[in-house]
């Protein structure tokens, strides 16, 4: 009997591209000219996975996600794993924005990838959900490459990264 090969499949944020992404977003907020003497904050918060844009009202709040989006897709940070809500009322007329980062498959979206791969009934195609990743296994190679080919086409609602391939 063949071994079996099996992948990986996690959704993982690094921080650090996150804070240089941010960086360059306050470098650009302070360059541009529709923002001299506006309030435009972004903070990052990592234990809480979570960051915070504060600006005068909803059309600078809408420029500076704009902004901070850009600047996350130039460093290739996934930006499906940013969890967007509307804007909030903060201190002084100013509005709030608290983007929670979704790091790792949620339960629901690990459950969902289990009943995909289920569902396209391929050959001895097994998946399993490990913490926060999925891991999938099969005796041959071609059918794991045709299960990583339907999961890219299908979205779950988080970026996949898929590793581990043995």
């Amino acid at each position: 009997m063949a071994d079996a090969a099996s992948f990986d499949i996690t959704s993982s944020i690094d921080f650090q591209e996150v804070d240089n992404a941010l960086n360059q977003a306050r470098k650009e907020v302070a360059q541009r000219y529709d923002f001299k003497g506006a309030k435009a904050e972004i903070a990052l918060n990592e234990k809480e996975k979570t960051l915070t844009l504060t600006a005068d009202d909803d059309f600078k709040m809408n420029a500076l996600w704009e902004i901070v989006q850009t600047r996350l897709v130039r460093r290739s940070v996934p930006i499906k794993n940013f969890k967007v809500p509307d804007s909030e009322p903060a201190a002084g007329g100013a509005v709030r924005r608290v983007i929670t980062i979704q790091q790792g498959i949620p339960i629901e979206a690990a459950r969902e990838i289990v009943k995909f791969i289920k569902e396209r009934k391929l050959k001895k195609v097994q998946a399993a959900i490990q913490a926060d990743q999925v891991r999938v296994s099969s005796a041959s190679k071609d059918e794991l490459q045709t299960a990583i080919h339907a999961l890219r086409e299908h979205d779950f609602g988080v970026a996949l990264q898929f590793g581990n391939y043995r």
